[in-house]
């Protein structure tokens, strides 16, 4: 699986292990960023890019690093077709996979140790969605909320042409 991975300055260095990390374990890792320690850098941008790459299919899932994993959260689920979630525990890290299939970890580089993001990247990445009824149910739900405020921006843009 292609895995994309991007942090910003608090994230740079739990990223540059988990790459290290994933790479031993077999996955293709496309890095996009940071690549320099800059303590002026802005989430968000890392976010998009992140989200963009799985959102589009260049990447199967991603990893998210940033300080508390809130943020860089917040900003990837701005994207249509992400579902970003913060986990600090190994149970959530393959679980929103399972049961809510989400697509990208958001890991927080202030919260957690190196070793526990190894395995929280690990479970998300080693994890599949059940495909059970109830989540297949609820899954579509959540794509309704989706498509229901990303067409009425559509029609919002389209109003002002």
């Amino acid at each position: 699986m292609k895995v994309a991975i991007a942090a910003d300055h608090a994230g740079y260095e739990l990223k540059r292990l988990l790459v290290a990390h994933l790479q031993r374990e077999g996955f293709e890792v496309h890095d996009l960023g940071c690549y320099i320690l800059d303590p002026d850098d802005d989430y968000p941008d890392f976010a998009e890019a992140l989200a963009d790459s799985v959102a589009n299919g260049h990447a199967g899932r991603g990893i998210l690093v940033c300080g508390s994993g809130v943020g860089a959260s917040v900003a990837a689920n701005k994207h249509p077709g992400i579902r970003a979630g913060v986990a600090h525990d190994t149970y959530s890290a393959h679980q929103g996979v399972e049961h809510d299939k989400m697509n990208v970890l958001v890991l927080g580089s202030r919260v957690l140790g190196p070793e526990l993001a190894k395995e929280l990247a690990t479970a998300f990445l080693d994890a599949d969605f059940s495909g059970e009824e109830r989540h297949l149910r609820r899954l579509k739900k959540v794509q309704a909320i989706e498509s229901h405020y990303t067409s009425a921006v559509g029609a919002q843009r389209g109003d002002r042409l």
